[in-house]
């Protein structure tokens, strides 16, 4: 090993042993270390299904339309408010206790409070059917609305357009 330079001067190489020690050993680390870190979990990715049919709309849930003139549907059967209120609690008795659903399709221009009158309907209707379900007290009934899952679509009319001449 020398020690210095011509005339007694200092060398100014760097001393490489060490830094290949160090190497190795990390390389002999990292090699031990590789095959004890292959944890991985198989991952079943969920293939996309395209469905050409249009599936028709479950008898089990119930469809309510509200249209431009305010007049209600219930299912296929024109119906007024009072009739509303007296066939509703009917048929979501018939759906299962914690999956009732009610659709329900109001035309844009329905004013808004025909359309409260129509979902506060739907919570006296679940009240009442819930009531009847568990016969419970009207004191356990609260004003929550019931378990019946409400869906509000909103039906926009086709805009109109200009005959061109």
């Amino acid at each position: 090993m020398d020690a210095g330079g011509a005339r007694g001067k200092q060398k100014s190489d760097i001393n490489v042993t060490p830094l290949i020690d160090i190497v190795l050993v990390l390389l002999i680390v990292f090699i031990v270390m590789v095959p004890g870190l292959d944890k991985a979990t198989k991952v079943v990715v969920p293939q996309v299904v395209v469905q050409t049919k249009v599936t028709p709309p479950d008898p089990n849930n119930i469809l309510i339309q509200m249209d431009q003139d305010g007049i209600l549907t219930l299912q296929q059967d024109k119906i007024d408010a009072q009739g509303l209120k007296d066939r509703l609690p009917e048929a979501v008795m018939l759906q299962p206790l914690n999956y009732r659903k009610v659709f329900l399709k109001v035309d844009e221009d329905v004013k808004f409070q025909a359309m409260v009158d129509v979902l506060d309907a739907i919570r006296v209707a679940s009240n009442t059917a819930k009531k009847k379900s568990l016969e419970l007290p009207d004191k356990f009934l609260g004003q929550d609305g019931g378990d019946v899952k409400v869906a509000v679509t909103l039906r926009k009319r086709p805009a109109a357009v200009a005959p061109v001449s």
